[in-house]
């Protein structure tokens, strides 16, 4: 290792290690946002959301005045449709609203017995103890920022609205809003929202309405072959009363609201490259500089061009691997203790993916041996003594 590594690189390997470690750093905020966006874009294009029409107490996809029994199953006969499943969704705390609920956490009601009609979430991932089931009542399953905010695990109790429940499971991270999701069953979130909700209490007590009618909007699936935006235009004209949001345009809202964020990430990714690349670059072309005078006295002694290009190239090699690994290890603590701080708020900043690891590594090494090939080629138009006088 010392033959591959001469003392006079100890810095070049720390300054690699800087500039990579600035790049995966820059790459891995851009590839949480990025994920996040993603993972936003999929949830909503994976069910029809529809509410009953007005402003209620509900929030999210499903915001909107109450959806009562009679609606839900007008929605379940209209063709095209497989499955409409109830929801309550309401905020946490009340007093605070953000964008698409995305970042927001939220109770979620749901009939466990009823499978959940997004297409792209058809089982949330259970990291640690076990779904809802059937019948129950009392208990949640928390999505992954929610349990790690309040270091919750299966087994664990969590006060939503004055009332306890026992968390029975933890979801695996999924970087979309279920991250931030409290999932109870329904007649316990329909509770919970006559709690909050006084003027709704004095509808429900006045008749007219079943427990069954306490409903802040449904989610709906449809049947395979068939167009969801076209489906969920029937519905706005078939089903009066409605609240219906069409997953095409609620996709292309949240590209055009998050096209600022889409071009941050392209600027983050440019200037960690061009940071990254610049910093390398010049270390490893330096470092082969300051060792012109040894490159002239072997090609003096009789070293070939092509004995003097693998040796450097060896070196450089070694050298932009060493400082690609250290600036790679040096990211991840970086990134772990700021996650581990931020964690507590329900919040990860940092997200190292095995490609993006694997393209730091590989982009060091490619541009080492760019860089020590240009130095190279710089000195071997030298003449040996020219190289000597040069490195004195």
């Amino acid at each position: 290792m010392r033959r591959l590594l001469p003392r006079n690189y100890l810095f070049t390997i720390l300054g690699i290690a800087v500039g990579v470690g600035g790049l995966v750093a820059l790459g891995a905020m851009a590839e949480r946002i990025t994920r996040f966006i993603d993972g936003g874009d999929r949830f909503v294009l994976g069910q029809i959301s529809v509410a009953g029409e007005g402003m209620g107490m509900g929030t999210g996809f499903t915001a909107g005045g109450l959806l009562r029994a009679a609606k839900i199953a007008e929605i379940a006969r209209v063709p095209g449709v497989a499955a409409v499943q109830p929801q309550v969704m309401l905020p946490l705390n009340p007093s605070t609203s953000q964008f698409l609920t995305l970042t927001q956490e939220l109770i979620l009601g749901v009939d466990p017995g009823v499978r959940m009609p997004n297409r792209e979430f058809r089982d949330l991932p259970v990291r640690e103890g076990r779904p809802l089931r059937a019948g129950e009542r009392g208990v949640a399953v928390v999505g992954a920022d929610f349990a790690t905010a309040r270091g919750l695990r299966a087994g664990s109790r969590l006060e939503l609205s004055g009332r306890a429940f026992e968390v029975v499971g933890v979801l695996d991270k999924t970087l979309t809003a279920p991250d931030r999701f409290a999932i109870v069953p329904l007649e316990d979130a329909r509770d919970l929202w006559l709690r909050r909700d006084p003027l709704l209490v004095q509808v429900f007590a006045g008749g007219g309405m079943t427990r069954a009618d306490l409903n802040s909007g449904a989610a709906v699936a449809w049947v395979d072959g068939v167009d969801p935006d076209a489906l969920a235009r029937r519905l706005q004209a078939d089903v009066p009363g409605l609240n219906v949001t069409i997953p095409g345009e609620l996709s292309r809202l949240l590209r055009q609201s998050t096209a600022f964020f889409s071009a941050l990430l392209f600027g983050i990714g440019v200037l960690g490259l061009v940071i990254g690349g610049l910093s390398l670059a010049n270390t490893v072309t330096a470092a082969v500089f300051e060792r012109i005078r040894d490159f002239g006295i072997k090609r003096a002694l009789g070293a070939t061009d092509g004995q003097l290009l693998r040796e450097i190239l060896g070196e450089a090699l070694a050298v932009s691997v060493s400082g690609g690994a250290i600036g790679i290890g040096l990211a991840l603590a970086v990134g772990a203790l700021v996650d581990a701080r931020v964690l507590r708020q329900g919040q990860q900043l940092f997200l190292f993916s095995p490609r993006l690891l694997g393209f730091a590594l590989v982009f060091s090494v490619i541009l080492g041996a760019l860089a020590a090939s240009y130095a190279t080629l710089r000195i071997v138009r030298l003449s040996p003594a020219e190289a000597i006088r040069r490195g004195a």
